[in-house]
């Protein structure tokens, strides 16, 4: 987990997500090619937004989750690459 400093604030109820590596290995340690990689549906949130009027936002900085498979926009930045989207797609703090 890279806490360094992002230069980028989420507007309203958006969150920026660090996601986790994939996995490289399934569970019997069969090595799986880059190619056959499942996208990462978990990461760690790096940065949040205000919130919207009525809905203060329920993750933090830090906190553990879990996303949908196709939520979010991926992100290449300097510091590395990451997902911005709404915290509505978060489906579960981990």
């Amino acid at each position: 987990m890279t806490t360094m400093s992002v230069n980028i604030k989420p507007l309203a109820d958006r969150v920026l997500v660090e996601p986790a590596a994939a996995e490289e290995t399934t569970a019997s340690g069969i090595i799986i090619p880059d190619t056959a990689q499942e996208k990462p549906q978990r990461g760690t949130i790096i940065a949040v937004g205000s919130g919207k009027k009525d809905e203060p936002m329920t993750v933090q900085v830090g906190d553990n989750v879990l996303y949908g498979k196709y939520s979010g926009t991926e992100l290449s930045l300097p510091e590395g690459e990451y997902m911005i989207m709404r915290e509505s797609d978060i489906l579960a703090i981990l």
